[in-house]
C-alpha cells in the first residue's frame, strides 16, 4: 500500500502529413495568444521578468541615467555604485556585493536573493532619479514582477521540495556506495559499520514514506525483505538498536500496514530480550543478536541511564501489536525501579546505574545532556502513549521540570539568554549540549497536554536561545555544545570551545521547532529551520551525493568535513524538516501519534474503558 501517487503527464504534438502551412495571420495571432495562456502564471512572469530587465539594461545605456546612477548608495548594504563599474551589470553586482544572508550563495536561490535587494532598495535608488518616467518605470517593474516571484521563490511548496531534493541527494550517496551498509562515508566514497543492520537505510523508512518518495520505498523494502537478518554474530547497543532499527520497524508497519516489516520487529525485539536478564532487572547495554548473550561494556558494569529508560515505547508498542506481553513487562519494570530509586535531586538523575545493584552511581552529576537526556523525555511521552493514565510516569516529569527550573536553569550576562547547564557535585557549570535542543519541543507537547502554561513560556526561551547557537556561529550551524557568557559585558552570549566546534547534523533544534510551530502557528519557527537547511547545503552537502558533519561551525571557508553521514540526518533531522514546512496538521497529529528520540512515530494507545 503506497501513498497517491501524483498525476503525470506527457504531452503529444499530432501533425497531419497532408496539412497546408497557412498565412493567415489572425490565425497566428490567435494560436500565440492560446500558446500563451497555455504556459502557468510562474512560466508567464518569468517572461514577463525577463523582458523587463532587458528593457531596464536598454534604458540604462543612455548617458542621462547613467550619470544619474553614478555614486549612488543602497543604505541598507552600505554599497556605492560608480560610474566606471559596467551599467549593464548593475543588477547581478548588486546581488553579489550586497550583504546577503549565506543561503542567497546557493545558485538556487539567486532570483529570491536579487529580488529581496532590489525591494529592500528600490525605494532609496528611486528616490534618487530625477528622470519621473523611469521612476515609475522602474517602480512599476519592481512590484509588478519581484513580488509575485518572492512569494512563488519562498512558498511552502519549495521548502517541501527542498527537503525532498536533500533527501535524494543524501539517498543517492547510500545508495551509489554504501547500500546496506550501517552508514556513509560521503568524502571517501565508502561506507562505515556498526552493527551490519543497514541502520541508514532502516533509519530512513518512514522518512520515505512521509515524504512520498515511492521508488526510493520499493528500493529499501526489497532489501529488507531478501537481504535484512538478524541471525548474525554481532554485539550490538541495546539502546540504538531499539531506537534506531525496532523503532523504524515498528513505525514503518503502522504507516504502511505492510506485514515485513512487523515480521522483523517481532524477530529483532525476542533477540534483544537477554540484555534483561542482570541481578538487578536493569538492561545490560550490549547484546548478542545471534548468540542470545548480553555483556556491560568491558570498561564498567554500569549502563547509562537514558540508555535502559529510552527503550520503552518501543517495547511497549511491541507487546501491544503482538499481544505478548513480555516486552513490555521488562522495560516497565525498569521504569518502576528508577522511580522507587534514592539519589535524585528534585527529579533530576545521575548519569549512571548499576546493572548489578540496580543503584544510581556517580551521583551529584546532572545534565540533561547526553547520557540523560532522553529519560525526561521518555517519561511524558510513556504517559501520553498510555492514554495519560500512568500517575507515576507523570509525576516525575513534572518533578523533573521543576528541579530544572530549579538548578539549571540560568540567563546569559549580555542578551538575557535563557539555557540550561549542568550541575556538578553543587557547581553549576554553564555548559550545554545541542542534545538539550530536544527540551523546548517536550515542554512545548507537555504545555500541548493540559501540563503547567509555564511549561510553554519556557520553551519559547530556550527555543530562541537553541537559535541563537546557529545564529552566532559563521557558518550559521551549532556546535555539538555551547558554553554560555554569565557575566555582564558586550561579548558575546554563546562561546565555542575548539574541541567543541563539531556539527553531526543533529536534529534537536529543527525537532523542537517542529513542536513549536504546531502548537503556536508563529512562521518565525518555520524561517529559522529554512535557515538550518540552507546552511547544511552550503556547508555539509557533498558533490556527487551524501552530506557530511563538519568539524568547524566558526570556520565557513574551511569548516573540515568529517566524512560521515550519521543515519539521525536522514531518520530525524531532515523529517522534522518537512513536518515543520507542511500545512498539513493531520500528517502525522500529535494527538494521534508520539515520536521516539529517533523521530519514528508511534500510535498513541486508545484510552481504556471507564
Amino acid at each position: 500500500m503506497y501513498p497517491p501517487s501524483r498525476k503525470d503527464f506527457i504531452s503529444l504534438t499530432l501533425s497531419d502529413p497532408h496539412s497546408h502551412s497557412y498565412n493567415n495571420g489572425k490565425h497566428r495571432r490567435q494560436s500565440c495568444w492560446r500558446k500563451w495562456k497555455q504556459l502557468s502564471r510562474l512560466q508567464r512572469s518569468l517572461i514577463l521578468f525577463l523582458l523587463a530587465l532587458l528593457l531596464i539594461f536598454g534604458l540604462l545605456s543612455y548617458p542621462s541615467i547613467t550619470k544619474q546612477w553614478g555614486g549612488k548608495q543602497c543604505p541598507h548594504y552600505a554599497h556605492t555604485v560608480t560610474g566606471r563599474e559596467s551599467q549593464h551589470l548593475f543588477l547581478l553586482h548588486t546581488f553579489l556585493t550586497c550583504r546577503l544572508k549565506p543561503c542567497c550563495a546557493q545558485s538556487s536561490n539567486i532570483i529570491f536573493c536579487l529580488l529581496k535587494t532590489i525591494r529592500k532598495c528600490d525605494m532609496h535608488i528611486i528616490a534618487s532619479y530625477r528622470t519621473q518616467t523611469f521612476k515609475i518605470a522602474l517602480s512599476f517593474f519592481i512590484n509588478l514582477f519581484c513580488w509575485p516571484l518572492l512569494v512563488v521563490s519562498t512558498g511552502k511548496v519549495d521548502r517541501l521540495e527542498a527537503v525532498r531534493e536533500a533527501f535524494r541527494h543524501a539517498w543517492k550517496g547510500y545508495k551509489d556506495h554504501a547500500w546496506g551498509h550501517d552508514e556513509l562515508k560521503p568524502i571517501s566514497k565508502s561506507f562505515g559499520e556498526w552493527f551490519g543492520l543497514g541502520l541508514t537505510l532502516i533509519d530512513s523508512l518512514d522518512t520515505m514514506w512521509i515524504l512520498g518518495l515511492k521508488e526510493e520505498f520499493g528500493e529499501a523494502r526489497t532489501w529488507v525483505e531478501k537481504e535484512l537478518s538478524f541471525s548474525k554474530n554481532v554485539d550490538v547497543n541495546l539502546f540504538e538498536t531499539t531506537i534506531r532499527v525496532l523503532g523504524g520497524l515498528l513505525s514503518t508497519y503502522h504507516l504502511t500496514g505492510d506485514q515485513l516489516f512487523l515480521d522483523k520487529a517481532k524477530d529483532l525485539g525476542s533477540r534483544l530480550m537477554p540484555a534483561f536478564k542482570t541481578p538487578s532487572k536493569i538492561p545490560f547495554s550490549d547484546v548478542n543478536i545471534g548468540k542470545g548473550t548480553a555483556h556491560p561494556p568491558r570498561w564498567t558494569s554500569d549502563s547509562t541511564l537514558a540508555e535502559v529508560t529510552s527503550i520503552q515505547l518501543e517495547f511497549r508498542e511491541l507487546s501491544r501489536i503482538t499481544q505478548e506481553p513480555q516486552y513490555q513487562d521488562v522495560v516497565n519494570e525498569v521504569m518502576k525501579l528508577v522511580h522507587r530509586l534514592p539519589g535524585k535531586h528534585d527529579g533530576l538523575v545521575p548519569m549512571f546505574i548499576n546493572t548489578n545493584s540496580g543503584q544510581f552511581t556517580h551521583k551529584g552529576v546532572f545534565t540533561l545532556g547526553a547520557r540523560a537526556d532522553s529519560y525526561y523525555e521518555y517519561l511524558l511521552k510513556q504517559w501520553i502513549q498510555g492514554g495519560k493514565t500512568e500517575d507515576d510516569l507523570l509525576e516525575d516529569y513534572l518533578q523533573a521540570v521543576e528541579g530544572v527550573k530549579k538548578h539549571l536553569v540560568k540567563q546569559t550576562g549580555p542578551s538575557g539568554l535563557t539555557f540550561v547547564g549542568e550541575l556538578s557535585h553543587n557547581r553549576f557549570n554553564a555548559k550545554m549540549d545541542h542534545l538539550v535542543c530536544f527540551l523546548p519541543g517536550t515542554l512545548a507537547l507537555g504545555a500541548h497536554n493540559n501540563l503547567p502554561g509555564d511549561h510553554m513560556d519556557l520553551a519559547v526561551q530556550l527555543m530562541e536561545t537553541c537559535h541563537q547557537m546557529y545564529t552566532q556561529m559563521e557558518t550559521g550551524l551549532s556546535p555539538e555544545i555551547a558554553h554560555f557568557n554569565l557575566q555582564t559585558s558586550d561579548g558575546h552570549d554563546v562561546v565555542v570551545k575548539p574541541a567543541d566546534r563539531h556539527n553531526l547534523l543533529r536534529p534537536e533544534t529543527v525537532e523542537s521547532l517542529f513542536y513549536m510551530y504546531r502548537f503556536t502557528k508563529d512562521t518565525k519557527y518555520r524561517d529559522w529551520g529554512w535557515e538550518i537547511l540552507q546552511n547544511f547545503n552550503k556547508y555539509t552537502k557533498v558533490p556527487g551525493g551524501g552530506y557530511t558533519s563538519i568539524n568547524n561551525v566558526r570556520d565557513p571557508v574551511n569548516p573540515g568535513p568529517r566524512d560521515k553521514m550519521e543515519s539521525f540526518f536522514l531518520g530525524e533531522t531532515l523529517k522534522y524538516l518537512y513536518l515543520l514546512f507542511s500545512d498539513d496538521t493531520e500528517l502525522l497529529s500529535l494527538d494521534k501519534y508520539v515520536f521516539n528520540t529517533e523521530a519514528h512515530p508511534l500510535p498513541i494507545w486508545p484510552s481504556p474503558p471507564k
